[in-house]
């Protein structure tokens, strides 16, 4: 029996120290974007490709850029460049693609000299790409974005946040600022607007938006904002051409005054669902998963995969019907920033936490991505060099 305790203590402290280093299995990449680079965002399109986007900054000017993964990464394509955009750690640039491989890309872009007063433009990409399209018609000089990006047949749904009602007209008699909302529209392939609709009229002001496209249709998750403050992730579902009322996927009961800018993430496979997110209710930081089965409609309790005080920052993918692959900002045994990745399996099994690269807390660290391709797990994560100089390191990681 002190044997068995001896050995168990023994493989306790090789986990342990293997949290300390990065994991040996973790291949780095060479990047095409530039050194002067930052925001990246890892995607696998509808049409099984992985794309790759970023945004190179030069002498006042924003470039987004993209390049796709086949076997090696391909030159990169200029998407659109600006010296008007609105470039913010946390709300980064996106690309997407349908199964027959029409892309979408956005970028904010300033209305007004105003600090947060900026739109969501979009462009789609035929055989090139178009001219920018605004999908919110308020023209309110506030703030909108945070989008989501879901793929269906021949057109993309989005949400975003929308902030039309914090403008001069909807402060009260105490001069205090209307809500945040959610939004939602429909882009077809022609470049048409519709279904533009709100979703929750009050909502946390700067925390990600995520969704995914279940076999019951799609679902929007975000932060939400109660008039008590308590700040939780919640789902709205479009089942049968409808949208739900909006419900709290687990109650945290996280009560903050102010915005985490640590919004969740969501995958689908067919009817199954994962949400990852991070939560410090009753000032415990811990990042969760949880999963469901019938396309968000019910779900079972959450895990906690990290509560050593992570920062968040989450991303998850799918591996295979029943495991997830996780990732967040966390912390390793010496309190160091780390990038860190569990297979989470929806019966509750965990493996060993994996460091896959140091980081940083700062904001100008962003938000690391991740997206599996095949039997290979992509991360893609901004790094801030001491003279403030940002560049974007890229790895990947075999899966079985």
């Amino acid at each position: 029996m002190q044997k068995f305790f001896a050995l168990a203590l023994l493989a306790l402290a090789c986990q342990q120290q293997a949290e300390q280093t990065i994991e040996p299995r973790v291949q780095w990449l060479s990047s095409p974007a530039s050194d002067s680079s930052s925001l990246p965002y890892l995607v696998k399109g509808a049409d099984d490709r992985l794309y790759f986007s970023w945004v190179d900054q030069n002498s006042g000017s924003a470039v987004l850029k993209y390049s796709t993964w086949e076997g090696s990464w391909s030159p990169p394509e200029v998407v659109a460049k600006g010296s008007n955009w609105f470039v913010n750690w946390a709300d980064y640039p996106m690309i997407a693609a349908t199964k027959e491989g029409m892309l979408i890309a956005h970028y904010l872009a300033k209305s007004s000299p105003g600090t947060y007063s900026y739109d969501i433009n979009l462009l789609l990409r035929n055989e090139k790409w178009g001219q920018a399209l605004v999908p919110h018609k308020d023209s309110t000089l506030t703030e909108h974005g945070f989008l989501t990006i879901i793929p269906l047949r021949e057109s993309f749904l989005l949400a975003w946040l929308d902030g039309r009602n914090t403008g001069a007209p909807h402060r009260d008699h105490h001069g205090h600022q209307g809500a945040m909302t959610l939004r939602s529209a429909v882009v077809q392939a022609d470049g048409r607007l519709a279904d533009e609709v709100e979703l929750d009229d009050r909502v946390c002001d700067c925390c990600q938006t995520t969704g995914a496209l279940t076999d019951s249709g799609p679902v929007v998750l975000y932060r939400d904002r109660s008039s008590e403050e308590i700040r939780d992730i919640s789902i709205i579902r479009k089942v049968d051409g409808k949208w739900s009322e909006p419900r709290t996927v687990y109650a945290d009961q996280w009560e903050v005054s102010g915005c985490p800018v640590n919004g969740p993430r969501a995958v689908a496979s067919g009817n199954q669902l994962a949400i990852i997110w991070y939560t410090a209710a009753n000032d415990a930081p811990q990042v969760k998963v949880i999963f469901s089965f019938d396309g968000g409609a019910s779900f079972g309790p959450p895990l906690i995969i990290d509560d050593k005080n992570p920062l968040g920052r989450v991303d998850i993918v799918w591996l295979n019907s029943q495991k997830v692959m996780t990732s967040w900002l966390g912390r390793n045994d010496g309190g160091e920033t780390v990038i860190q990745a569990r297979i989470v399996d929806s019966r509750g099994y965990m493996e060993p936490v994996i460091a896959v690269a140091e980081s940083s807390e700062a904001r100008g660290s962003g938000f690391p991505q991740m997206e599996r391709l095949d039997d290979e797990v992509f991360f893609a994560w901004t790094v801030q060099e001491a003279e403030g100089n940002k560049r974007i390191e890229l790895a990947r990681l075999r899966v079985n």
